[in-house]
């Protein structure tokens, strides 16, 4: 399978040429299948990702059973920051929610190159500080903003990264997202269709109306878009 192009991960592109063609020859590109479980809470990072088409939500179990996205992964980033943190493994859960192409890479390719490429590790902290941020934005989201304007939000996040209007999402699962009730989220998409931004059908919510959801979106949006550009600068 041929090695995609160099925009096809934004990490990856903000390196110095010889440090990407090195590391993309350490790479498997590989297919990611929707709802494909990638990391398990506190198991072993055996492999980290680069989304290329593909992007990946992280969850935060909680001990009642429930759960909490903290994060969404696109080709902007990578999956497996801890392992630059020194440890192998992570307290979330990591799931496939959009299919889609990704390189793969074996833990102990990345650690070595980690050693040899401080360009490499640059990019990566800096990708972790926008990771960080984003972790903080999405407990000021749970505790202070509406629903309907955090499923907004939502939306827009997940259409960034899937680069489509149609967006492959029941309301179950966006319920399981962002930790709040299904009968929350009905009523909040009901509201965002009356208003003509989105319409939903057997399980693919379609966006209308980008900009007038952007103005139903919490300031988290925007916040998050404002810390990728200013932390990355791409």
């Amino acid at each position: 399978m041929p090695l995609p192009r160099v925009a096809d991960n934004g990490l990856l592109a903000a390196l110095p040429t010889s440090d990407r063609r090195r590391i993309l020859n350490g790479c498997d590109k590989v297919q990611l299948a929707l709802a494909e479980p990638l990391y398990a809470p506190w198991e072993p990072l055996n492999f980290i990702y680069f989304p290329i088409s593909s992007f990946i939500s992280l969850i935060m179990p909680t001990a009642d059973s429930a759960a909490f996205e903290v994060g969404l992964v696109g080709n902007e980033g990578m999956l497996g920051a801890a392992l630059v943190l020194n440890t192998d493994m992570s307290a979330e859960r990591a799931t496939v929610d959009g299919a889609g192409a990704a390189l793969r890479m074996d833990a102990a390719a990345l650690q070595r190159e980690l050693g040899r490429s401080g360009a490499l590790r640059g990019e990566i902290n800096r990708y972790i500080q926008v990771r960080m941020g984003q972790l903080a934005q999405a407990a000021i989201c749970a505790q202070f903003h509406l629903l309907e304007a955090r499923v907004a939000c939502r939306l827009l996040t997940t259409q960034d990264r899937a680069r489509a209007t149609a967006l492959n999402i029941t309301q179950e699962v966006l319920a399981l997202k962002l930790g709040v009730r299904r009968a929350g989220i009905t009523q909040a998409a009901s509201s965002l269709k009356q208003r003509r931004l989105i319409r939903y059908s057997r399980g693919v919510i379609t966006v209308l109306d980008r900009r007038g959801l952007m103005t139903a979106s919490c300031s988290c949006y925007q916040a998050d878009r404002d810390r990728h550009d200013r932390i990355l600068g791409r």
